[in-house]
């Protein structure tokens, strides 16, 4: 009776924090919608990334208020926020930081850390394919490892740490993709277009004024941890256990796929089921719910897995596109 008293216990303390925390991921969310208009789905799936502790690949044209989002998520979840416009000269020390050479007033010499922009809650990598394959590799690596190593010495990044990278779709030229393995180290690939009508006379009226929105805070780097550590808790039901790996073994070439498994040339891994069960808990928690469902998983699998597979050279001659494939592999599971 006392392990059923337990259990009991351990559910009401989840509960009552989940409703708790649920409050304050709410409260920020309107904050955010407060200035930045027309963007609802970009905003929400932010939201999860950083709720599920990963990094999101922002893909957009200039002129989306993709910068300012990036800042207005730093005041409003309390986090230490820094950015970095990536060029083609971008080195790697001017993102991580370097070793100095420091002379005392004795004569002493010795090096000091100087540390770069990396060293921030939330990191915003703008124009990330702009720069070198060098320089990407560095901070990609920063990504993955949460730790950075200069001249043998290792240096902790803080926590929570999050980067936001942007793309601009056009002006390719000049320009290195990311390669796909690197790719993979991002949660998601979010897509931001143009707002609507509505929205767009909005951004008119309400950011060309003598007065203009300013962010504000919801939350604390204390709470957004918080909130990250019981995303991880919350339970997931077989069903959905299921649709996730029907979905993700299905964007595969193989058999799993059908007769869609012949269009795709390479598909996720297991990183990207991962991914999809932080991500559809994190959508739970957003939505004041304490499980996520089969609708979060058809909902957040296009992010998850547009940037983690690729179509064979038949299928992009034919007229494929990703997008097409993963609404095909969703509808079987819908």
């Amino acid at each position: 009776m006392a392990g059923a008293d337990g259990v009991e216990k351990l559910e009401d303390v989840v509960v009552r924090s989940a409703e708790q925390l649920a409050g304050h991921v709410r409260a920020a969310k309107a904050a955010i919608s407060g200035v930045i208009f027309g963007q609802e789905r970009v905003v929400d799936t932010t939201l999860v990334t950083i709720l599920a502790g990963g990094h999101a690949l922002l893909i957009g044209v200039p002129g989306l208020a993709k910068t300012k989002l990036v800042e207005t998520l730093g005041v409003t979840l309390g986090l230490d926020a820094k950015r970095i416009q990536f060029t083609p000269d971008l080195m790697p020390s001017d993102i991580l930081g370097a070793e100095v050479l420091d002379e005392s007033g004795g004569g002493r010499r010795s090096f000091r850390f100087i540390a770069g922009p990396v060293f921030a809650q939330l990191l915003m990598a703008d124009e990330i394919n702009r720069a070198s394959p060098r320089t990407q590799s560095a901070l990609l690596q920063a990504m993955q490892e949460q730790h950075i190593t200069v001249a043998g010495a290792r240096h902790e990044l803080p926590k929570p740490f999050h980067v936001l990278a942007t793309q601009n779709p056009l002006e390719q030229e000049g320009t290195y993709p990311l390669p796909e393995a690197q790719l993979d180290r991002f949660l998601m690939q979010i897509d931001v277009d143009y707002p609507d009508r509505d929205a767009e006379r909005r951004i008119l009226l309400e950011t060309t004024g003598a007065e203009e929105a300013v962010a504000r805070a919801a939350m604390t780097a204390d709470d957004l941890i918080a909130a990250q550590r019981l995303v991880r808790r919350l339970p997931v039901g077989d069903s959905v256990v299921e649709a996730i790996l029907s979905l993700v073994r299905s964007a595969r070439p193989g058999p799993d796929g059908g007769d869609l498994g012949s269009l795709i040339a390479w598909g996720p891994g297991p990183r990207a089921s991962q991914a999809l069960t932080l991500a559809v808990r994190a959508r739970a928690l957003l939505d004041g719910r304490l499980a996520p469902s089969i609708d979060d998983v058809l909902d957040l699998a296009e992010p998850v897995l547009k940037h983690r597979m690729a179509l064979t050279f038949a299928a992009r001659a034919e007229g494929r596109t990703i997008a097409e494939v993963i609404g095909r592999l969703k509808s079987r599971i819908g």
